[in-house]
């Protein structure tokens, strides 16, 4: 089996090449490689031609690129793509309560065990993630015992709908560069995307399954919940007292004006009687 080649070096471009540097690459190349100006060498020219054009679909996607450089040493030692899995800690010894002895920030520890969980998923991530993030895509810390709620509440916000970065190249069934055309090479794209998505998913529901077990036995979470229960008590408790203290307003109220009524009443019947005497004088 002949030795495999880098994409860089097919290309003649280094690690750091933008995408315009890869366009203009592959087009001088393309030109200088078609079988068409080789005649003389038709074999060689078609076998460096598809190897440009394999290279350039590598390179010029982000996300394969991504995963070619990260992989690239053990695929120019010779391992097929199949061959090449990406390690990812395997969660589901996580998901049970004898992981861990107390919920302290001991080495074996609550805290410590999923602090350190966490982060290694994170770091799993990262060669995957593009360049430069905004804040709310950089995974919170899980911290430890005596973290303020507000960065517990941000840290279960971002991983209860975790997503993973990682693309699953190495589950693709074909290549595309096999491809007799591109009406096939669409299937081929179409097919490996769906075994793609398909780990993809598996993977968030399992990340999203362990955060949701570790939320339940947090005591941060635990502790805030019982604080916003007190809170709500209370609340209530001043809601009550405030309805009864203008219940008793509005009831006197009430007392005050009928009572105001009554003397009206009576210091008019007073006066029709004083001039009810005044007639009888008169008379």
């Amino acid at each position: 089996m002949p030795k495999k080649r880098c994409y860089y070096q097919v290309m003649g471009l280094s690690m750091d090449a933008t995408e315009d540097d890869i366009k203009k690459a592959y087009r001088q190349l393309a030109l200088s490689l078609h079988p068409d100006k080789n005649i003389d060498n038709e074999e060689m020219a078609n076998n460096e031609f598809k190897l440009l054009q394999e290279a350039y679909e590598v390179l010029s996607d982000p996300k394969e690129r991504k995963w070619y450089d990260k992989h690239k040493d053990s695929i120019l030692c010779g391992q097929n793509r199949d061959e090449i899995v990406d390690k990812e800690v395997d969660v589901y010894p996580f998901c049970s309560s004898f992981c861990f002895t107390s919920y302290t920030d001991d080495e074996n520890g609550f805290y410590t065990v999923y602090r350190n969980l966490f982060n290694t998923i994170t770091d799993e991530d990262i060669p995957f993630r593009d360049g430069d993030l905004k804040d709310s895509e950089v995974a919170p810390p899980f911290g430890d015992s005596k973290s303020p709620y507000s960065d517990v509440h941000r840290f279960y916000s971002y991983w209860m709908s975790y997503c993973t970065s990682k693309q699953y190249y190495y589950l693709d069934v074909y290549q595309t560069s096999d491809a007799p055309n591109r009406r096939v090479a669409r299937l081929i794209d179409k097919e490996n995307k769906k075994i793609r998505d398909s780990a993809k998913k598996k993977r968030n529901e399992e990340i999203r399954s362990l955060v949701e077990f570790v939320r339940k036995r947090d005591k941060r979470v635990a502790k805030n919940r019982k604080l916003l229960e007190a809170k709500a008590e209370e609340n209530k408790r001043k809601t009550e007292l405030l309805r009864k203290q203008q219940i008793e307003a509005r009831n006197k109220e009430l007392e005050n004006y009928c009572e105001s009524e009554w003397t009206s009443m009576a210091k008019l019947e007073d006066d029709l009687k004083e001039i009810e005497k005044n007639l009888d004088k008169d008379l």
